[in-house]
């Protein structure tokens, strides 16, 4: 069976990307920052019939990331999938803030987004390297894609969220450094974008999100599964390859 490893699983898209990884026969593991939270979502998929546990993690504390890795190599030996799914748009609730680059919005931003996926693939990797086909899932966005930021046809043209759309790049960026430096390993390392959901990150209302977390997690399954064929190092969405 393969172990499964998603942050920010205890609900919206990390729940559903981590269901579907369980409805394809492996163990999910669900991590979430508070232990309570970890262990309902993980009963709840576990009163679905699937194989669930749980785990803290908060991927801006790197004492709880390191205490994850201990419990998974205890328990399991190794990791396949890392689906690094936690992130954060606090730009969307924000009501004021002092310019349009806001240093403390970068930092709230850039702490969960990018520095929260490194700590959390620092720790992992160890695990990762024992799998026989190990997968890396960064849940980025087309926001943060530079061809669409500065294409004026893109429907992403208009929208202006520095820190997020920044720390998506940086995130991609991350995605084609880590493929090179794992080229001859069987680990994979793929950045999706599941497009505008139906979650709390969604801007506004998330009524008018268009896409179900259910659907979206498709993208990340498909990322977590690639075939040994496959090419590493790549971006992607429900439709295909994605500029960067």
């Amino acid at each position: 069976m393969k172990i499964a490893l998603v942050t920010g699983a205890n609900r919206g898209l990390g729940l559903a990307a981590a269901r579907r990884l369980a409805q394809d026969g492996a163990h999910v593991i669900i991590a979430a920052r508070r232990p309570d939270a970890a262990a309902d979502a993980a009963g709840r998929l576990s009163a679905e019939g699937l194989s669930a546990s749980g785990v803290v993690i908060d991927v801006t504390d790197a004492a709880t990331v390191r205490a994850a890795a201990s419990e998974i190599e205890d328990r399991f030996g190794h990791l396949d999938v890392l689906v690094n799914n936690a992130g954060i748009l606090p730009e969307a609730a924000s009501g004021e803030q002092a310019e349009v680059i806001d240093l403390a919005m970068f930092r709230q931003t850039y702490a969960t987004n990018v520095l929260g996926p490194v700590a959390v693939v620092e720790a992992f990797l160890p695990l990762i390297r024992r799998s026989p086909a190990g997968r890396i899932v960064n849940v980025s966005s087309t926001v943060g894609s530079l061809a669409h930021q500065t294409d004026p046809e893109s429907p992403w043209h208009g929208m202006v969220v520095p820190a997020y759309q920044s720390s998506k790049a940086a995130l991609n960026a991350i995605t084609i450094v880590l493929a090179k430096a794992l080229a001859g390993t069987p680990i994979k390392v793929t950045s999706v974008c599941p497009g505008w959901v139906q979650t709390d990150l969604a801007p506004g209302n998330r009524e008018q999100a268009p896409t179900t977390p259910e659907d979206a997690a498709e993208v990340i399954a498909r990322a977590a599964t690639l075939d040994d064929a496959a090419p590493s190092g790549t971006f992607i969405d429900v439709d295909g390859a994605v500029a960067w």
